[in-house]
């Protein structure tokens, strides 16, 4: 079928749904929702079988719902109605939630129900809830629904009650630092997670925040910043304390808290880990080592996958005493809900606003990611494996194919390329990487089609090595019994030996530090020439600016020559 996929924005639903539905054959197009006439434009262009809306932030036109059969992807169960389900249910402790797809109409969210599915909450973010059993639960419904629209003999009924619950303000956040414990202060901070965050106040400064995790050993008085940990500040609560991790202050933009009060932070204790190995009990550790049965396992749980100059290089030094360590596999677990994204734009974009350059950010974050690259590139005592179980773009992805096996969850999205940010070339030794499992031109198709790869998709490509379905946590467990089995083999020795003489041949025909060089040259002109297109880019993604319009590769709809399935 012709479908339109109608969004607020080329988010992680929405990639998942667009890969899901192009994988089945559908001839799928976008349009993001600017507004009603260029709604109305694309539906006259396209000439769609189907609408589906897998992320509004306002009604569709009645211009176009009235004549075509539009179906609204809403993170809430059959009867819930309003723009703040997913708050709300954090908020009130709902143990199920789930989703519902159903027909717009007049009244927002009222329209007759095509599929739903309900999920077990579990106690994280929004953003991560959002994600994972959102994404997951709402792909599936979207198919479903598909498949029935196709059919032709479905009939969607209305459920037979609704809840209108509104739009969530900050009075219904607010933390009373001297009343909420813990638990609470977490709830409330993790139902605006990702955005809009929770209206407050550090060091007397207004501010959102963001990113926040539990401690169970650090006291202090209620409210009170008692502690700094790299990019995270602690908070004093009534009953223990909570480590805050971002926070956006007015009129800037999302920083690592530490970044964001860096003064105020300079004053407050350091309490430092002792080392990377991964502590017991409740409190925020970003990079994690620990070993089970002979395979070492390096997790580095950074906020939206984003990596700073400092992370890469504490990620680096981490990874190469884990190299020292008596074991002949080691696991890079990364983080729940991103493995790596990359560079890490908003602390690129601080630069800028402190009076530094941001050319000379980027160099050094850049250089940074590849020195972790090469890094895992030249691992020799062991087999290494990216183990991704959360999504991955850019950097990442090639950070993740540095390994010698690379492990996807059945679920995850990636997005092997650059240009998407200002067509940026890509570092990371990508040019080595990839064309050694894909081929050249799979290679150039991949870097130039910039469109999101399913794992599976990556799997049959050639990008991936295993594609292991279920959750995360499924997902861990199957890595594990997998690489502890890897370890347990009697030629693993030999394996790491072959593998060893591959890299010293390849290094013959054409050394890693040849490819990083011609790829800097690239990345060099991306940040220090004349075409300024990566700055505005990266601006206009930190400050999330609103899309005047649909970038050409999505709206194939608007293609010079019109759309051909």
């Amino acid at each position: 079928m012709r479908i339109l996929l109608l969004t607020h924005a080329y988010n992680s639903l929405t990639q998942r749904i667009d890969a899901e539905l192009r994988q089945r054959g559908h001839a799928v197009s976008i349009e993001f929702d600017i507004g009603d006439t260029v709604t109305e434009e694309a539906v006259a262009l396209f000439r769609p079988e189907l609408i589906i809306a897998p992320y509004l932030r306002r009604a569709i036109p009645a211009s176009v719902w009235s004549q075509h059969v539009c179906l609204i992807v809403h993170p809430g169960i059959e009867g819930d109605r309003g723009p703040s389900a997913l708050d709300w249910a954090i908020l009130q402790q709902q143990r199920e939630w789930g989703v519902t797809v159903l027909q717009a109409q007049a009244e927002m969210d009222a329209g007759p129900v095509w599929a739903s599915e309900r999920f077990a909450m579990r106690t994280v973010t929004k953003a991560s809830l959002y994600r994972h059993e959102v994404t997951r639960a709402a792909t599936r419904c979207v198919l479903q629904a598909v498949a029935r629209f196709a059919a032709g003999n479905f009939v969607p009924q209305y459920p037979p009650s609704s809840q209108w619950q509104p739009l969530m303000q900050q009075t219904d956040r607010v933390i009373d630092w001297q009343r909420d414990d813990s638990a609470t202060v977490l709830r409330k901070i993790r139902a605006g997670d990702g955005f809009p965050g929770v209206a407050d106040t550090l060091f007397g400064t207004p501010c959102h925040l963001f990113d926040a995790w539990p401690e169970d050993t650090l006291r202090g008085v209620p409210g009170e910043v008692i502690a700094r940990r790299e990019t995270a500040l602690c908070r004093a609560t009534v009953d223990a304390a909570v480590w805050i991790g971002h926070v956006k202050r007015a009129g800037s933009i999302k920083l690592p808290a530490t970044l964001a009060f860096a003064a105020e932070a300079a004053a407050v204790p350091d309490r430092p880990l002792a080392d990377w190995w991964r502590v017991a009990g409740q409190t925020w550790q970003d990079i994690a080592y620990d070993e089970r049965d002979g395979v070492g396992y390096l997790a580095f749980e950074f906020y939206n996958g984003a990596m700073s100059t400092r992370q890469c290089r504490r990620l680096r030094d981490a990874l190469a005493r884990a190299k020292q360590r008596p074991t002949t596999v080691l696991v890079l677990t990364g983080g729940h809900d991103f493995w790596s994204n990359g560079i890490h734009l908003n602390v690129i974009e601080a630069a800028s606003l402190s009076g530094g350059s941001a050319a000379d950010a980027s160099w050094r974050n850049i250089n940074a990611m590849n020195d972790l690259a090469l890094e895992l590139l030249t691992t020799h005592r062991q087999l290494t494996i990216a183990a991704v179980g959360g999504n991955t773009g850019a950097g990442g992805c090639f950070l993740a194919r540095a390994a010698d096996l690379l492990w996807l969850r059945d679920g995850v999205l990636l997005n092997p390329h650059y240009k998407n940010m200002g067509n940026l070339y890509g570092s990371e030794y990508w040019t080595y990487s990839l064309p050694r499992r894909v081929g050249l031109d799979a290679a150039r198709a991949l870097m130039r089609n910039r469109q999101p790869l399913t794992a599976q998709a990556a799997l049959r490509l050639g990008l991936a090595d295993a594609c292991l379905p279920g959750t995360v946590e499924a997902f861990q467990a199957s890595v594990d019994v997998k690489a502890q089995k890897m370890a347990l083999a009697p030629d693993i020795q030999a394996q790491i030996a072959t593998k060893n003489k591959a890299r010293e041949e390849a290094e013959a025909v054409k050394p890693l530090a040849a490819y990083r060089s011609e790829e800097m040259t690239h990345m060099h002109r991306n940040f220090y020439g004349f075409d300024p297109s990566y700055h505005v880019a990266r601006h206009h993604f930190v400050y999330k600016t609103l899309p005047s319009w649909t970038p050409r590769h999505l709206a194939r709809h608007r293609e010079l020559n019109g759309f051909h399935a």
